[in-house]
């Protein structure tokens, strides 16, 4: 599974949660903060949870393309805080034997 999000949305933390929750079609209780957005990417493996519209099968793992990413333009700090939470969402899995279900990779253009 590959997601792409256009990362010249993310200047600041709404862009951030309203691209996330569009592209993996978060529930409409989303709270729009990094602890819901941990808490929705968490259970990507898990349709019964119903946190994304997203889905991998157990042991696969999500590719979340950051597309025009710029580490030094106005969306760094939310790049940053996009890589935290993805790595979170992994440790958090590992943390309980689970598999890591996420990954990033930037596409600069």
């Amino acid at each position: 599974m590959i997601v792409r999000i256009d990362a010249r949305r993310l200047t600041d933390a709404a862009g951030l949660h309203a691209a996330m929750s569009e592209a993996f079609g978060f529930p409409a209780t989303y709270g729009k903060n990094l602890d819901a957005l941990i808490d929705c990417l968490t259970h990507l493996d898990d349709p019964k949870v119903g946190m994304s519209r997203v889905q991998v099968f157990p042991g696969q793992v999500a590719l979340l393309v950051l597309e025009h990413a710029d580490a030094k333009g106005k969306q760094a700090a939310q790049v940053k805080a996009l890589v935290d939470a993805a790595a979170f969402v992994n440790w958090r899995r590992l943390e309980k034997g689970e598999p890591p279900v996420l990954a990033v990779a930037y596409e600069r253009g």
